[in-house]
């Protein structure tokens, strides 16, 4: 069995845009449901959401039948959650709070069996199909997607340091944590913040990595795939379900 194609690292590689949803409600039953809509990919919440890796494994199953490729966000830059997160056969990763390049190599070491990295060795994984996999332990950082997120200004200013790491494929403008790094906690779009986030997207772009942004609002998500942006959510499973049930229940209620 040869190994499986990550098609959204191809699709970032050649400059592709690829629209996202976020998913945070923890289901395998409501990835199903949204990995059925087109969406390019889908991000799998571990860090803001009550995730955990058995749950994960299941929508990772949820969604392998849909053309929607899964991203996992870890809840840190942890070698151990990493480990688990791909052994249960993720191949794309978002891995937030990257402040430099130590943190990103980091990162790219901990999706690397040795001697290129420190990811401990299983033979007979989800992510090896069971052992099938032909040379799995040789050829699996050809196919795993590594994003790293930005999220402080001393971050954004470590940029081009960051997208010289080999391996990372992808930058992640974190907008929340950047706007509270920068005293505006609580908001997403503050208008002292947002040229900068536009800015660091052209300079993902510019030192040839992918950029990536996440917002529901429909005018920004734009703006950012106007500026370059490659990858972006536009869209939250947890925002939808609460605002749809807000706006239905408004049009009987006053």
């Amino acid at each position: 069995m040869d190994l499986p194609q990550n098609h959204f690292k191809r699709a970032l590689k050649a400059g592709k845009p690829q629209i996202g949803l976020w998913s945070s409600l923890s289901s395998s039953y409501t990835v199903e449901v949204i990995a059925g809509a087109g969406f390019d990919w889908i991000l799998l919440d571990m860090e803001h959401s009550p995730n955990d890796l058995e749950s994960l494994l299941s929508q990772l199953q949820a969604a392998a039948p849909y053309a929607s490729h899964p991203v996992v966000r870890v809840p840190w830059n942890d070698m151990v959650t990493i480990k688990r997160v791909l052994d249960a056969g993720a191949q794309s990763l978002l891995i937030p709070y990257v402040q430099n390049a130590t943190e990103a190599r980091a990162a790219v070491a901990n999706t690397r069996y040795p001697p290129a990295g420190v990811r401990g060795v299983a033979g007979t994984t989800r992510a090896t199909r069971f052992g099938r996999v032909k040379d799995y332990a040789k050829r699996a950082h050809e196919e795993i997607c590594v994003l790293v997120q930005l999220e402080t200004k001393p971050a954004l200013d470590e940029i081009e340091k960051v997208a010289a790491v080999e391996g990372v494929d992808g930058i992640f403008i974190g907008p929340a944590d950047l706007h509270a790094s920068m005293g505006f906690t609580g908001e997403t779009a503050n208008p002292a913040v947002m040229p900068l986030i536009e800015d660091s997207i052209r300079r993902i772009r510019k030192a040839g990595k992918a950029p990536g942004y996440l917002s529901p609002v429909e005018a920004d998500a734009k703006r950012m795939l106007a500026a370059g942006a490659q990858f972006v959510a536009v869209g939250a499973d947890v925002g939808l379900l609460a605002r749809g049930a807000e706006n239905l229940l408004a049009k009987f209620k006053s």
